[in-house]
This record gives C-alpha cells, sequence and structure tokens, in this order.
C-alpha cells in the first residue's frame, strides 16, 4: 500500500469524526463504515510516521529522539544546533574543550587540588586536577613539575598557594619564566600565592609572585 505523501490530519480526532461503535452497533451502519475506522487510524499512524521519521519503535535509555534530516529519526546522546532553554545541571559535565562563546557568569567557583605535604622528591601539579592548588613544603627539597595543561594557543592558568615554601629548597620546571629571570623568595613560615599562566602548551610558562608572605 502506498503511502501518501500530503493530507495528513491537523488535529486530534473527535468523537464525531471517529465514533467509538458500542457491542450493539453494526460497524457498516452508517457512520461506522470500515472505512472510516481504517482512513482515521492510517492517517494518524501516517501523521506520526512523517513528524518522527522512521526510527526504532524501542525507546533508548538516556537518549532523546531526534530528527537526522534525511526522513529518519534516532535515539542519539547527542543533541546538535539545538537551543538550551533554560535548564537546572544535577551533574558533573565535561565540556570536551570546545569553545562557549559569549556567556555571562554569576556565582561561580573553581575546583580546589588540595596536594597537602609534599613530603619532599617531586611533586606533581596536573591542571586536570583543579587551577587552584593548594600544597605544603615539609620534610626535604621538593621539585614541582607541571601537567596536562591546554592545548596550544588557548590560555591556561592556575594559582599555587604555597604554605612554608622557604623551609626546604624549592625547584621549579625549566619552563617557568620569572620577572628578570630570577625565582622569588618564599617564605619559611607562611603562605605565598603564585601563579603561572601558559599559551603554548605549557612549553613556556610565566610565573608571578602574586603575594608573599600573606600569613
Amino acid at each position: 500500500m502506498a503511502i501518501p505523501s500530503s493530507n495528513y490530519p491537523t488535529s486530534t480526532d473527535t468523537a464525531t469524526e471517529f465514533p467509538a461503535p458500542s457491542s450493539s452497533t453494526d460497524l457498516d451502519a452508517t457512520g461506522y463504515e470500515h472505512d472510516l475506522l481504517h482512513a482515521n487510524t492510517s492517517s494518524a499512524a501516517i501523521q506520526l510516521q512523517t513528524k518522527l521519521g522512521h526510527t526504532a519503535s524501542t525507546p533508548v535509555a538516556n537518549r532523546a529522539l531526534v530528527g537526522t534530516g534525511a526522513g529518519t529519526s534516532e535515539w542519539s546522546a547527542t543533541l546538535t544546533s539545538m537551543t538550551l532553554a533554560g535548564a537546572t545541571l544535577s551533574g558533573a559535565v565535561d565540556g570536551g574543550a570546545q569553545v562557549i562563546s559569549n556567556p555571562v557568569v554569576k556565582d561561580y567557583g573553581e575546583t580546589v587540588n588540595n596536594i597537602g605535604s609534599t613530603g619532599g622528591g617531586t611533586q606533581d601539579i596536573d591542571l586536570e586536577a583543579g587551577n587552584v592548588v593548594q600544597a605544603t613544603v615539609d620534610t626535604s627539597a621538593n621539585t614541582f613539575t607541571f601537567s596536562n595543561p591546554s592545548t596550544s594557543g588557548v590560555s591556561c592558568s592556575f594559582t599555587l598557594i604555597l604554605t612554608n615554601g622557604g623551609s626546604q629548597t624549592v625547584n621549579w620546571p625549566a619552563s617557568v619564566d620569572w620577572a628578570a629571570a630570577t625565582a622569588p623568595t618564599l617564605t619559611t613560615s607562611g603562605v605565598d600565592v603564585l601563579t603561572f599562566m601558559t599559551v603554548d602548551a605549557g612549553t613556556i610558562w610565566y610565573g608571578f609572585a602574586g603575594g608573599l608572605a600573606m600569613g
């Protein structure tokens, strides 16, 4: 049977248009012909097929039914070129290193990577763990390394809140470029706030002493 390409119903059927016969009504009686029932049912099914396209009939968990633009639809976890008009997020969102343009942000926070005591030796600062870092230097000489900055061409920065940095020898990555090529003198007993920024995926880190001997 050929499926028509036009003249689909544009509104929901009424009791008059789609009569429901009682147990004593002959389907061939006036107004209850098989043709009327068949035509209305078929038209409704065709309209639904047209709006949804041809797709798997069983919904897929954690998917939305979207049109493919080719006369079909699919259950997809990816929504493309759609407008989200108001929403509340109930879980973590991974931006996938994609550009978000023209946002207006308020009441936001930054993840703190609380390393705690460094314990001497090599201590890595992983940018994927947070862009605000807390650490306490103790025990013996400490060598910091930085890992997982953003890709080249994207600005990436982090703030290091360092306690008792001057109590031991602290070595910085060779990629850190300090003002006048000189690292700041850290506080023996107190807090120093240092900021680092790169635009070339860590080839060069620009280091700044935001505040020394803060407390």
